[in-house]
């Protein structure tokens, strides 16, 4: 796997949010999946690893977003966590899959992927966390990926055009999605198999 992605471990991630401002709305769900190879190189999932945030302090509401999201903040069955505390849930397997796997670091991967990271990040600097596992600015889109493979961008129908199950109820929840698009990039990226580079004398014989 360190040698797939130069040093990077793809962690597949999707965010629930209360808008779309990321420097003003708030976190309230994250859910990520580390990839994982199996015996003949393929990508596989690993296990997920999720949390329901608190709205962090300052942070705004749009009741337009959890119309869509379905989100009720005063469900007591959320058990949301405060929003470091959340992070931490999330990062810390995601630094032991790093670990596991020989990496330098992890790559989010998302549909949409910088909407993502943009989230992710900002609820890092607000919570003053020291151990983002992930690359500040570098992501794997999966929108240009399935664009690419399958001329689908919304991500159902991407899914489906790869041959995946997409369910409409269980959409927009952090996890579901995650895992559908953790699913989506192992199925693009397992089609193109790592190619050896060719060395700068092969280059020059080549010209």
């Amino acid at each position: 796997m360190a040698t797939r992605f130069r040093g990077f471990l793809p962690v597949v991630v999707d965010v629930e949010t209360g808008g779309f401002d990321w420097n003003r709305h708030a976190l309230l769900e994250i859910a990520a999946v580390p990839l994982d190879m199996d015996d003949e190189g393929k990508l596989i999932l690993g296990e997920t690893a999720c949390a329901h945030l608190e709205p962090a302090p300052g942070t705004d509401i749009d009741p337009k977003s959890l119309a869509v999201t379905g989100i009720q903040l005063d469900h007591p069955f959320r058990l949301a966590k405060p929003e470091k505390d959340g992070l931490e849930h999330v990062f810390a397997p995601i630094r032991a899959a790093v670990k596991k796997h020989g990496c330098q670091r992890a790559i989010l991967v998302g549909h949409n992927a910088h909407f993502d990271l943009n989230f992710v990040n900002a609820a890092v600097a607000r919570s003053k966390h020291k151990r983002n596992p992930f690359h500040p600015f570098s992501v794997f889109d999966t929108v240009t990926m399935a664009g690419l493979a399958y001329g689908q961008t919304v991500l159902a129908r991407a899914a489906q055009a790869a041959g995946l199950p997409w369910n409409a109820a269980d959409a927009h929840s952090a996890v579901y999605d995650a895992e559908i698009t953790a699913q989506l990039f192992c199925r693009i990226a397992n089609q193109w198999p790592m190619l050896k580079a060719a060395s700068p004398a092969e280059s020059d014989a080549a010209s």
